[in-house]
Parts: structure tokens; sequence; C-alpha cells
């Protein structure tokens, strides 16, 4: 058995586990890309990487939110004695180590995968789909009850540049809303400034509604004491005009780390999709374990928010077809979000 490394992060502000969650546009864990920034940093690292494949115990990294909540039953189980886990506040934080090779795999947002794929010329792949949609639309009031409602609206939001960015306006462009003349998009840099300005609302006449990430809104909601109210699934609008799931998290794992031991790499998937089935299910012992672990500040909020932060396992063509789909809509939007050209059929991990 190889010594298990948990490096737990204290329970801090509420605010703090959300920014993980997509709360903003640079430390994002689960809704909102990195940008091509953090892994330019870490390009040159990228030509003096090991070429020598892990051995030992897999190192496995996440961020606190929505795609690690899918780990943690692992993370505490018999089976996770056989793995390193190592928890980060940023997914900038991770890149320059999975580009050196002191990582093995790490679960992050899709598009740095993507963005990581092209800077190492393939060394990395996509194991599974880890976490799909985890943004919603909210309102002050009751006015919201479709996507064409929002017509006319002042639109808060966070992710200027990133996924938020991505998904709204092209859900808003899909149901007949010009993003740009139709809607007054606002970014702001956090998603406390985004619930400070929903409940103090300004006295014109547009509407006020705000798209923020799990599980901040569940937070939200409670604290508005049924004030504030989820009026959109924006994973369901998604699904609706775009054919596919709305990825967020997936898990990325170099290919030299697969290829020097196959059968324990497919043991550890074995192990997190018990782990995510029993996110599921287990909602209170899942919570409980966040909590410990510094995942998510309190337990009581993970337990509410675990059902809306839509974990799954996702693997092969299943995977690959959501993928390929979501990729082509930031495409489309932004070349660079995905690393300036769609992944190959050598992204995709076959099994």
């Amino acid at each position: 058995m190889f010594k298990k490394i948990l490096s737990v992060l204290a329970a801090a502000a509420l605010c703090a586990s959300m920014a993980a969650c997509g709360a903003s546009g640079t430390s994002s864990a689960a809704s909102e890309p990195v940008s091509g920034s953090s892994v330019a940093q870490a390009d040159s690292t990228a030509e003096t990487a090991t070429e020598e494949a892990s051995s030992g115990a897999l190192r496995v990294a996440g961020l606190k939110g929505p795609t690690t909540m899918g780990l943690v039953n692992l993370m505490a189980g018999e089976q996770g004695e056989n793995y390193e886990f190592t928890m980060y506040g940023a997914a900038d934080e991770i890149v320059p180590l999975l580009v050196k090779g002191e990582l093995d795999a790490a679960a992050v947002p899709a598009n740095l995968a993507a963005t990581l794929y092209q800077k190492t010329s393939g060394a990395v792949e996509v194991a599974c789909i880890n976490t799909l949609g985890v943004l919603y639309v909210v309102e002050l009031g009751n006015n919201i009850q479709s996507v064409e409602d929002l017509k006319g609206a002042t639109i808060l939001s966070t992710g200027k540049g990133t996924t938020p960015e991505y998904v709204l306006r092209y859900v808003l462009a899909q149901n007949g809303i010009d993003p740009d003349r139709d809607v007054a998009i606002e970014y702001l840099s956090e998603a406390t400034e985004v619930a400070a300005r929903l409940t103090a609302p300004s006295t014109d006449s547009q509407t006020l509604v705000a798209m923020l990430p799990q599980p901040f809104v569940t937070s939200v909601v409670a604290q508005s004491e049924g004030g504030i109210r989820v009026a959109l699934d924006m994973n369901e609008e998604w699904q609706k005009v775009a054919g596919s799931k709305l990825v967020t998290g997936v898990l990325m794992v170099r290919k030299d780390a697969v290829e020097a031991d196959p059968e324990a790499f497919a043991g550890f998937l074995t192990g997190y999709e018990a782990s995510v089935k029993t996110a599921n299910t287990d909602l209170a012992g899942t919570a409980a374990l966040c909590e410990t672990y510094g995942i998510v500040a309190k337990a009581a909020l993970a337990e509410k928010a675990l059902p809306a932060c839509n974990i799954v396992f996702e693997t092969g063509d299943e995977m690959k077809a959501d993928l390929q789909n979501y990729f082509q809509v930031l495409y489309d939007a932004d070349p660079a979000s995905v690393g300036g050209q769609l992944p190959g059929d050598d992204f995709y991990y076959a099994g």
C-alpha cells in the first residue's frame, strides 16, 4: 500500500469555496475554463518535462468544488490508500506540475484539458467527464420563466471571456436574443459582488437577473429567505439548443502515466465511478466528507447543493460526443479557448 497524501485545505470563508466552482474567471474549478495564459506560462516548462512514466502511486490533483466532490468518497475510502491526492486552490497551480510530470492526473475545467493537449503536443488525454453544467440564472422576483423572458434584462455574471460568457451568449443567440442588443450583460469579478447587486437592484426599468454557479446558488437562495429563486438551469437550456450536455469538468491524465500501468489506471477509474455514484446517492455522507476535506465550508450547504452540481462519470463514445460538441461551440466563439484548434481523436481515452 502506498501512503495516501491528502493535502486538506482548512475550511475557509464560504466565498473562497465558491471561487473554485466558477465564481472568478481566474481560478475556477468547475464552471469556467482557464485561459491560455496559464498554459502559456508553463509552455517553456513543457520542453523540459520529464519523459519518464510515473512510477508508484497515481498522483491525482483536485480543486475545491464539484469536480472534487465526486472524488471525495474514493479519497476517503480504503482504495484511496493506493493513490496520492492533493488539492489546490486554482487550476493555474496544477498546470506546470502536470506538464513537468509531477502530477499524473487532475480534475480540471474541460477546456483546460483541450488547451494542454495542444501545448504538450498530445501528451495528455481526457479519461472521463466528471461534472456537467453548474450555471443557473437566478432572480429577485418571478419574472423569468423562459430564456425568451431575458430579453430586455440586465444580466449580471462572472467569467468574462470564459465559459459563462460563451454559454450565456450561445443560449441567448439560439433563442433569438441578440446578446449585444437585446440584453445588457454586466460582468463582475466575484460571485459575491453579483449576489450583492442582485439583492440591492437599481431602480431602473430593466429586469435584473444573475447567472451564478453552484454551490454558490444554493447559498444565495437560502440566505435570501425566499426572495431569490432559480429561474433557469443553463445545463437544460444548453441541451435544448446544442443537442448535447454542457460540460464543465473532466479528469485529465498524462498518457505516460496510463501506459506505465494500464490495469492500475483502469482500476482507478472503476473506483472513481463508484465514488461518483455514492456522491449522488449518499448525500449526507458525501457532504460530511466535503466539509472534512475543506472542499465546501459546511456539510449542510454541500448536502443541499450536491443534487444541483451535476456530478457524473461519462466515458467512451458518450464522453467524446459531448466534449466535441462543447469544444466546437467554444472554438466558434474563441479558438484560443481550446488551444487554437480542436483536439484530435487521440485526446479521448479509449480504455
